[in-house]
């Protein structure tokens, strides 16, 4: 049996999502790996592929639109249609935070990054399965990020006081860090958005998290 349009465009937005997904892990990981290695070429591409993900956020944005007001579908896949819609704005954040991080050029700790990547990952697999259950354990991986987070945080302050000289690049530092523990916060909100595909409800996952930027 012939699938219908309707089901053809659905199935090519859940694709597209997915693959906006990846670039945007793919990014995530790539800047942090230029930042560490202080790789300008690296960072250069992050920073060049970022409006290519830009470019499929509006091109998302723009086939849900037109999928809700020609096709009017119903329930479970009304819901998928938002969920790309929101979940693909939360993915595109994480793409501009990873821009930051390339832009900046100094050393830092991998293990706050390999647990983002990680976390960024899961949540799409999480996507792909409809998997409420895996979104609540992504969501709730969060508190890690913030823990390493707070560490970094004390450390850099700690080393600035010693010596003034570190000022800037602890600063540089720790930018670098919030903008992994923002990202963790747009996986959290993804996770949201895969509860809310699964059963219909608006549910926070992560009540400890700041106002996003």
């Amino acid at each position: 049996m012939l699938r219908t349009q309707f089901e053809e465009e659905l199935l090519n937005l859940h694709n597209q999502f997915y693959e906006m997904g990846m670039m945007v892990s793919s990014a995530v990981h790539k800047s942090v790996k230029a930042y560490i290695n202080h790789d300008k070429k690296l960072a250069q591409e992050v920073i060049d592929r970022d409006i290519e993900i830009n470019d499929m956020e509006v091109k998302l944005e723009k086939k849900s639109f037109e999928m809700i007001a020609l096709q009017q579908p119903v329930t479970t896949d009304l819901r998928m249609i938002i969920t790309v819609m929101k979940a693909s704005s939360d993915l595109e954040r994480m793409a501009d935070h990873a821009v930051s991080i390339a832009k900046s050029t100094i050393r830092l700790k991998g293990d706050m990054s390999d647990y983002v990547k990680k976390m960024v990952d899961n949540v799409l697999i999480a996507y792909v399965k409809t998997d409420q259950k895996d979104a609540r354990m992504i969501a709730q991986m969060d508190d890690r990020t913030n823990e390493y987070f707070d560490s970094i945080y004390k450390h850099a302050v700690e080393a600035m006081k010693a010596n003034p000289e570190t000022v800037i690049s602890g600063t540089d530092y720790l930018h670098v860090a919030q903008y992994l523990e923002r990202i963790g916060d747009y996986v959290t909100n993804i996770c949201e958005w895969i509860v809310y595909l699964a059963t219909g409800k608006i549910t926070e996952l992560n009540s400890n998290r700041d106002e996003q930027f």
